[in-house]
C-alpha cells in the first residue's frame, strides 16, 4: 500500500476551490436529474449530416442506428481528424461505444468523446432505447438494451474507420451497467470503463431485504420527462413502491446484474476499469466491490467522496476530473497497447475526512485487522457502551416506526454535500431520543482509527411484529458529541413475534479516518427515508446480548 496526505495550505486551497465549484456542480447535477443536461436534442441536425469541425477532435455526425427489432436508436459519431495517430496499418482506429445514462441523450458524453476522438477514437454515443427522440420503451440494461449493444457494434464496425480487434465501452450509471452487461455479452468488448456503475442491482435496490424507495424514487423522477417504460419495467417500480411481488422483483433484478454473468466477462477476458463514490445513495459502493472482487482479468477500482455521478459530473462538463481522465488511460493502456499492465489489479481509494490517495494491490489488502467492540448495557442516560469487556445478559428496547433523527442522508444530496464541503449527515448523538433509537458509544480514541472496508453488526432481536427493518447509523462523534455519519446500512427480517432472532448487518464499505479524541457511535432505529420500513409504527424491538451469543461491532482497520 501506498499512501500521501496533502499539506494543510493545499487542504485549504482545495476546499477554497470546492466551494467555488459547488454552486454550478449542483447547478449541473439538477439539470442531469431532469433529464436536460444535454443542451440540444438528438434530433438537432438530419441523422448522418456533419454538424461540427472540432479541430484535432476531426468531425462530429448525428445518426440513426436500426435495431434488429425494427427500434431505431439516435447517435452521434465522432472520428479522428486525418492524421491523427493510433490508426493501424489499414487506417481503423480503436473504438469507445458508450450508452447514455438514465434519462439522457447522445449528447451527455460530448466533452469526454472530443478527447477520445483527439487521442485517436472513433467514438459512438447513442441514447438508449426508451428515451429522448429513440425508439421502443426503456428496458433498464435488460435483454433488449443487450442486443442493442451489439447492433451498435455491428452498425459501427460497417460504417466507421473502427478496428474491431479494438472495442471498448464506457458510461455513466446506467451508461456503465450497460457497458458490463455488453462485456459479458459481446466477446468483442476488450475493455470497458464504468463510472458509477452496478454490479449487483438486487443489492443496491433491496439490498439487506429493504427497498431503496429513495433510489427509485428520483430514478421514476428523471425517466418521465424523457423516457417511456416498458410494461416490465413499469411493473417492476410499482412492485418496489408498493412492497409486493418481491420475488419477481428480484429476478427482474437479477437478470440486469453484471455480477450474474461475471463467469462470462471472465471467459472474455474483458478488462474493467470501475469508478464509484463511497456515499452513493443510488448504488452502493460494497455491492460494486463484491463484483470487483469476482472479476480475474485486468481490472481496477476507483473509489472516492462523492454521491450518485457527482465525481464524474466535472468531466461532462469540460473540466479535468480523474474519473475520466483514468478511464481514458484505461483504454490507452488495453486498447493500444501503451503503458504495459502495471494499473490492473489495482484498488485505489480517496479517504474521507483527510482526502489521502491510497492504492492496494487489491480490497483484501486495504484492511489488515479488524477491532472487535463488545455493546453492553445503557446507562442512565441510555447509552451502552461500546468496547471495552464483554458484557451479556442486557436488553435495550426501542419503539418502532419511528425516525429518530438519525438517517442516511438526502438522495442525491448529501453524498454531495460531503464530497464538496466536508458535511455528511449529521446529528447531536446526545439529543437522540432513546425511546425510538438504540445508541453505543465507545470511548475516545488517543490515535487515529484507520476504518478501512465494510463494518460488521451481531445483535439478537426480538420483535412485538412478525416483520421489521433496522437502519445501522456508524458515526463519528466529536467532544461536543456531534456525529458525523461513518457508514449505515438496512436490515429486514421475518419472524415469530415474541421469539429472539439473530441479526446481521454488514455496513456499506467506506475508508474513513478517525480522529484522536473522537469516538465511535453505533445508533439503531426503524425509519429512514431513504428506504422501506417493514417495522410498523407502535411495534416494541429489543435488542439483546444472551450469554451465547453477545452483540458485537466490528471494525476493519489499516
Amino acid at each position: 500500500m501506498t499512501r500521501s496526505g496533502p499539506t494543510r495550505e493545499r487542504r485549504n486551497r482545495d476546499q477554497r476551490r470546492a466551494r467555488r465549484r459547488l454552486t454550478t456542480t449542483v447547478a449541473a447535477t439538477a439539470l442531469a436529474l431532469t433529464g436536460t443536461f444535454a443542451a440540444v436534442p438528438a434530433s438537432a441536425a438530419p441523422a448522418g449530416q456533419p454538424v461540427a469541425r472540432a479541430g484535432s477532435t476531426g468531425s462530429l455526425r448525428l445518426v440513426d442506428i436500426p435495431m434488429k427489432d425494427g427500434v431505431v436508436l439516435k447517435a452521434d459519431v465522432l472520428t479522428p481528424a486525418p492524421g491523427t495517430p493510433g490508426a493501424d496499418a489499414q487506417g481503423r482506429y480503436p473504438v469507445v461505444v458508450e450508452p447514455a445514462s438514465w434519462g439522457q441523450n447522445d449528447l451527455e458524453y460530448l466533452m469526454q468523446s472530443r478527447k477520445l476522438a483527439a487521442d485517436g477514437y472513433v467514438v459512438v454515443t447513442y441514447t438508449v432505447r426508451g428515451f429522448w427522440l429513440s425508439g421502443g420503451q426503456v428496458d433498464v440494461a435488460g435483454p433488449k438494451d443487450v442486443a442493442d449493444i451489439s447492433s451498435v457494434i455491428d452498425w459501427t464496425l460497417a460504417h466507421t474507420p473502427a478496428d474491431p480487434r479494438r472495442i471498448g465501452m464506457t458510461g455513466l450509471s446506467l451508461g456503465a451497467g450497460m457497458s458490463l452487461m455488453g462485456a459479458a455479452f459481446d466477446p468483442r468488448v476488450k475493455a470497458v470503463a464504468a463510472m458509477s456503475a452496478w454490479g449487483d442491482l438486487v443489492n443496491a435496490l433491496y439490498g439487506g431485504r429493504t427497498r431503496h424507495v429513495g433510489a427509485a424514487g428520483i430514478l421514476t423522477a428523471v425517466q418521465i420527462p424523457t423516457g417511456r417504460q416498458s410494461p416490465e419495467t413499469h411493473e417492476a417500480v410499482n412492485d418496489m413502491f408498493t412492497n409486493q411481488n418481491i420475488p419477481e422483483l428480484v429476478k427482474w433484478a437479477k437478470t440486469r446484474s453484471p455480477g450474474t454473468y461475471v463467469d462470462r466477462i471472465n471467459a472474455h477476458h474483458t478488462a474493467v476499469f470501475i469508478a464509484n463514490a463511497w456515499t452513493d445513495s443510488i448504488f452502493n459502493p460494497s455491492q460494486v466491490a463484491d463484483f470487483y472482487q469476482k472479476l480475474t482479468g485486468p481490472k481496477r477500482l476507483e473509489l472516492r467522496p462523492g454521491d450518485h455521478a457527482t465525481q464524474e459530473i466535472g468531466g461532462m462538463l469540460g473540466l479535468d476530473n480523474p474519473a475520466w481522465d483514468d478511464g481514458r488511460a484505461w483504454f490507452d493502456q488495453h486498447l493500444k497497447n501503451l503503458d504495459g499492465d502495471a494499473a490492473d489489479h489495482r484498488v485505489q481509494l480517496q479517504v474521507r475526512e483527510n482526502a489521502g490517495q491510497e492504492q492496494y494491490p487489491d480490497w483484501r489488502s486495504i484492511s489488515t485487522h479488524a477491532q472487535r467492540l463488545e455493546l453492553g448495557r445503557a446507562n442512565l442516560l441510555g447509552t451502552g457502551t461500546l468496547g471495552g469487556a464483554p458484557d451479556t445478559g442486557w436488553q435495550t428496547s426501542i419503539m418502532g416506526g419511528v425516525d429518530s433523527g438519525a438517517d442516511s442522508g438526502i438522495t442525491e444530496l448529501s453524498g454531495g454535500m460531503d464530497q464538496f464541503l466536508g458535511i455528511p449527515p449529521t446529528v447531536e448523538v446526545p439529543l437522540l431520543p432513546r425511546a425510538v433509537a438504540a445508541v453505543w458509544q465507545s470511548a475516545p480514541y488517543s490515535d487515529v482509527q484507520h476504518i478501512r472496508g465494510a463494518v460488521g453488526f451481531h445483535t439478537t432481536v426480538t420483535s412485538s411484529s412478525p416483520k421489521g427493518t433496522v437502519f445501522a447509523y456508524l458515526y463519528d462523534v466529536n467532544a461536543l458529541g456531534v456525529g458525523r455519519l461513518i457508514t449505515h446500512a438496512p436490515q429486514s427480517w421475518s419472524s415469530t413475534p415474541g421469539q429472539a432472532v439473530p441479526l446481521d448487518l454488514s455496513l456499506f464499505a467506506t475508508a474513513y479516518d478517525l480522529p484522536a479524541g473522537h469516538r465511535l457511535a453505533l445508533v439503531l432505529d426503524t425509519k429512514d427515508p431513504m428506504y422501506g420500513s417493514d417495522t410498523p409504527l407502535g411495534s416494541r424491538l429489543s435488542f439483546g446480548s444472551p450469554a451465547n451469543d453477545p452483540s458485537r461491532l466490528t471494525v476493519p482497520l489499516r
